[in-house]
């Protein structure tokens, strides 16, 4: 789904650390050399991530601290609203927007040189996240397209793309997905994958358990009915315990419900505060860090350490969202070229 650029009461400048100040102590700003809005983020271990946004903009470091600016040549101008990284030298980034807008690019230099890999044929399809649950296996998620969410599968690391139709997948009116953070779509081992949705008249989680060929659907106890309403994002602890967070992005400081969760896969979702209280846009598991899920959006960043049942805020620096190595090393981006990275550990 078209995601209206959010603005920010906040000015961020990532030249003037002044100006960032306000992340708090959970968050240390870095220097991330651009000022476009950044919204993929992939985190390989405590040294490597990879970060995309607007203007064909893809970051990368390799030592944890010191950011490389790189631009794609030949994908001038697309929003690069998703990335995962795989390591140092490899890395698959998708942009987001209405048809062939939509892409899909890969480096295995570091970023030296991009290849495209694919591009969406479907004049009205739009995509929003990709998810790798091995080196090989991924899944790529997008809008509906003839009332249907597209869905492809890679076996082969994303040379190749198998598009999957499935009755399970047939979208209500109006009903589309959040192109905001890269994680309205999740993967769990080879066989477990779920999208989230809203903009419709309820906001709903598709699972599969079959690696992305059958799908079902649960209506999430989240905001909807609005094209700016829904789940944005979808995180799981294991194949049975997971969360969706959401809201209003036109409204992110509304104190409205924000959060879901399953305990039996994503068949059924109960009600869940999450804090801090307004839109978020990502929730993120941390790896190593049992029961931890990092919810953040617009309205700040919080943590809880028992699978969502009470959470804790971090700060209320507004991000687009978050990822981590392990419970010591995670990022966020943001507005502005919004960089941070997590301060000593999760408390």
């Amino acid at each position: 789904m078209k995601l209206a650029r959010i603005g920010c009461v906040i000015l961020f400048s990532v030249f003037n650390i002044a100006n960032v100040a306000c992340a708090g102590d959970a968050w240390v700003p870095q220097t991330s050399g651009t000022e476009v809005e950044l919204r993929g983020l992939s985190v390989v271990s405590s040294k490597i991530a990879w970060a995309s946004g607007a203007k064909a903009t893809v970051l990368r470091t390799t030592d944890g601290e010191r950011w490389q600016v790189m631009e794609v040549a030949g994908a001038e101008g697309l929003d690069f609203r998703d990335i995962h990284a795989f390591d140092a030298r490899h890395a698959i980034i998708m942009s987001a927007g209405p048809g062939t807008l939509s892409r899909l690019y890969e480096t295995r230099d570091g970023g030296s040189s991009w290849q495209l890999l694919k591009t969406n044929e479907a004049k009205t399809g739009f995509w929003d996240a990709i998810s790798f649950s091995s080196p090989k296996q991924g899944i790529l998620f997008g809008d509906p397209v003839d009332g249907q969410f597209q869905i492809l599968i890679t076996a082969d690391g994303g040379l190749n793309w198998q598009e999957n139709k499935h009755p399970g997948l047939t979208a209500l009116p109006n009903e589309g997905a959040f192109a905001a953070s890269g994680t309205c779509v999740a993967t769990y081992g080879s066989q477990h994958a779920w999208i989230v949705t809203g903009g419709a008249s309820q906001a709903r989680a598709y699972a599969s358990a079959d690696g992305g060929i059958s799908w079902s659907a649960a209506t999430l106890p989240l905001p909807a009915a609005a094209a700016s309403k829904g789940a944005f994002s979808v995180a799981f602890l294991d194949e049975k315990n997971g969360m969706a967070v959401g809201g209003d992005y036109k409204l992110p400081q509304l104190n409205s419900l924000n959060g879901a969760r399953t305990e039996d896969g994503g068949q059924t979702w109960q009600p869940a505060q999450v804090l801090p209280q307004g839109f978020l846009s990502v929730i993120a598991t941390v790896p190593g860090a049992a029961k931890t899920y990092v919810a953040a959006g617009l309205a700040g960043s919080g943590i809880s350490h028992d699978a969502g049942k009470t959470w804790k805020v971090l700060d209320k620096t507004p991000v687009n969202t978050v990822a981590f190595a392990n419970a010591k090393n995670g990022w966020a981006v943001g507005p502005k070229g919004l960089l941070m990275k997590f301060n000593d550990g999760l408390k």
